[in-house]
């Protein structure tokens, strides 16, 4: 698909190694708004989508923000930047090349947010760069988690979307480095399969886990739950 549009920005879809889908229009519609003016930080952008949708939330809300996605794939780095620059919210928004590893010193967030590669244990993708955007040798929960604790403003919150079968995983590496989860949502495929995705959401502060569900489609169309999540963004 050469361009996804949605409502009020659309998508250039061609040059990321990652393509749209619906993991990361679920983390841009459920990941939690920090209070202020927040800075967000976007690690491993792809074509820009959750920062535009980050965007297009903020905006809405009346908050004055930056957003900043970073991508070690230059052609996915150069699509973000480009989509960016097409949008409403482009004098917010940068799109940098870098690595996440060259990102210490680019100052505090309020909101971080990722969808980060996940398939540690499966066979390489024979395409080099989409195998880089899917795998943790390149960018792991853990160093979220550890850039998390190093950057991350007092009051802000991580974001990210992974495999429900990460979720220990995730909450062991969060605990090691002072994160306490006080969001999840767990993601059907349809309601009679187990999750399959879990949006989670930390900040250094412990406090109740807010848990909830959400079932994508039902008889082959998208349920009401996650029409009306997505209701701002999808056509």
């Amino acid at each position: 698909m050469g361009v996804f549009r949605f409502k009020r920005f659309s998508v250039a879809n061609e040059a990321s190694a990652q393509k749209v889908g619906t993991d990361a229009v679920l983390l841009g519609a459920a990941a939690p708004l920090p209070d202020g003016s927040p800075s967000v930080l976007d690690v491993g952008t792809g074509t820009g989508v959750v920062a535009l949708m980050l965007a297009q939330r903020l905006s809405d809300a009346g908050k004055e923000f930056r957003i900043i996605g970073i991508d070690s794939d230059a052609p996915s780095a150069a699509e973000a930047s480009s989509n960016f620059a097409a949008s409403e919210w482009a004098e917010r928004m940068e799109a940098r090349h870098m690595s996440f590893s060259q990102c210490g010193d680019a100052g505090t967030w309020d909101l971080i947010v990722s969808n980060p590669p996940y398939y540690d244990m499966s066979l390489e993708a024979p395409d080099p760069r989409r195998s880089a955007a899917r795998h943790t040798d390149t960018l792991s929960f853990r160093e979220l988690c550890a850039y998390a604790y190093d950057h991350l403003s007092a009051d802000g919150f991580l974001s990210m979307i992974l495999p429900s079968d990460q979720e220990k995983a995730l909450m062991r590496y969060a605990a090691s480095f002072s994160l306490y989860p006080f969001s999840i949502l767990r993601v059907r495929t349809t309601e009679r399969k187990p999750p399959s995705r879990i949006v989670v959401s930390f900040s250094r502060h412990s406090s109740p886990v807010e848990e909830s569900s959400l079932v994508l489609m039902e008889k082959g169309k998208r349920t009401a739950e996650y029409t009306s999540l997505a209701s701002g963004f999808y056509l």
